[in-house]
């Protein structure tokens, strides 16, 4: 049986990169997530995360106790400002593993399937060969970011449009199987609950019996996500394993 987090989020833990890209900055990679909102809980040292997003551009600041989020579109840059580290919370228990986030690659490289997952996709494992592609990788992903900042910055989001419509396009032949993931996860979650507040109504309380605690911890720790190197945790329903594309 699986028994995922509250609400059937994902979770992750994550130490910024330190990487310095094209533009002087140091940190992560730019992308949006299709279906999916997503929550910084900041737990140590400073930073920003700059957002795009059809109110504008932003930069929002980094610090240990501050909550930012994100909803589905909204491109998102991790900035690191010093030992920046965070827990991410996922919307949707596992889709974001499962595709729902896309780089912000230059257009032609969004164009062809191939060509992205080719330029997406990291070695496996944690060593030097692994970390240098993740490190192209996101240099990719600025290179694509730069201009959608400064046309978004300049009043002009077209561009910003129309890295969505790449991007839902992208992942469209997706949507069967993530279909099924929020079945099982999400929907699943509030579907419980609807069956509890239903059998409170009618005063039985026989489904407390299956009452319970769980306890997990990291299963795999520094792994290359997007924003930077990632621990995370093996839980049913919760983190699928980490698959070198996302997360």
């Amino acid at each position: 049986m699986s028994h995922p987090l509250p609400g059937a989020v994902g979770l992750s833990h994550l130490s910024a990169y330190d990487w310095e890209a094209a533009d002087g900055v140091r940190g992560g990679t730019p992308h949006l997530h299709l279906v999916c909102a997503e929550a910084y809980v900041v737990t140590g040292g400073r930073g920003a995360v700059q957002t795009l997003s059809p109110d504008g551009y932003r930069d929002i600041l980094l610090e240990p106790g501050a909550v930012a989020w994100f909803t589905p579109g909204t491109v998102h840059r991790m900035v690191q400002g010093g030992d920046l580290r965070i827990t991410v919370l996922m919307q949707n228990s596992g889709l974001p593993e499962a595709g729902d986030a896309v780089f912000t690659f230059p257009p032609e490289l969004l164009a062809d399937p191939d060509a992205y997952a080719a330029a997406a996709t990291l070695p496996p494992g944690t060593g030097p060969r692994t970390e240098a592609a993740a490190r192209r990788r996101r240099d990719l992903a600025v290179e694509g970011y730069l201009p959608l900042r400064e046309a978004l910055v300049a009043g002009d989001a077209g561009p910003y449009r129309e890295f969505q419509r790449a991007a839902a396009q992208l992942v469209r032949a997706r949507v069967p199987d993530w279909r099924e993931l929020w079945r099982a996860g999400a929907l699943a979650a509030a579907e419980r609950t609807g069956a509890q507040l239903a059998a409170l109504a009618d005063g039985d309380a026989a489904y407390l019996d299956e009452a319970t605690a769980y306890a997990s911890g990291p299963t795999r720790r520094g792994g290359y996500g997007m924003c930077g190197r990632r621990d995370e945790y093996a839980l049913p329903g919760t983190t699928l394993p980490y698959d070198g594309v996302s997360g």
